[in-house]
């Protein structure tokens, strides 16, 4: 079974998310992979994923590669290199033909529009794919999550769990409340809290995924 990893916003830890998982199935034998349809500006991602994947190349785990840092649809406009959801699609199901798991990571948040009245959600939703939301424990996080859980459900889409991800040290009232009413409030599981610079997952996610 593959997944789309989907974020409450940027900059939130999809790739780190992504590529935990990558990391752990290949540990099990697992023959997975990662995908990284749209990147706009650096390729980092695309790099992370490709070492993850097994050294994959990186033009098959990022085909599309745009260099100002912005929404994918407005690089594609000032670069002159709109973005085509057909290419992103075919380079999906390439990967699904020929391994067992493919971790697809979208750009920027789950509404990020990727070509004119094409977002990130449209194609999660031509791929398939059950969804990983992956969203940063700070005060708001709650608000922004149950929006994102909205709009996933209202394309029909099945969210199999989120990460709450600690991006620095320091835990305020809101982090530690965050965690323990998640799961409550948005009626999916909390596949873990990842805390700061945490660089290894725990068995227990993928099982929860149906991985293991």
């Amino acid at each position: 079974m593959s997944y789309f990893v989907t974020g409450t916003d940027t900059g939130v830890g999809k790739t780190h998310v992504a590529r935990l998982l990558l990391e752990k199935l290949r540990h099990h034998g697992i023959d997975a992979v990662g995908y990284k349809p749209v990147a706009c500006g650096d390729r980092d991602d695309g790099r992370l994923l490709a070492a993850a994947s097994g050294a994959l190349a990186l033009d098959v785990v990022n085909p599309v590669h745009l260099q100002t840092p912005v929404a994918p649809y407005v690089a594609g406009l000032l670069e002159n290199q709109p973005v085509n959801p057909a290419e992103l699609i075919a380079g999906f199901q390439h990967l699904a033909a020929a391994h067992a798991v493919v971790i697809v990571e979208g750009v920027g948040g789950w509404e990020v529009p990727l070509a004119s009245n094409y977002r990130v959600a449209d194609l999660a939703k031509d791929l398939g794919l059950p969804v990983i939301l992956v969203a940063a424990n700070r005060l708001g996080a709650l608000n922004h999550i149950l929006l994102t859980l909205d709009a996933i459900r209202a394309k029909g889409l099945h969210c199999a769990g989120i990460f709450l991800n600690q991006l620095a040290d320091e835990l305020d009232t809101a982090m530690i409340t965050n965690k323990a009413v998640l799961e409550d409030l948005a009626g999916v599981p909390l596949l873990d809290h990842l805390i700061h610079e945490q660089d290894f997952l725990d068995d227990e996610v993928i099982g929860k995924l149906g991985l293991g």
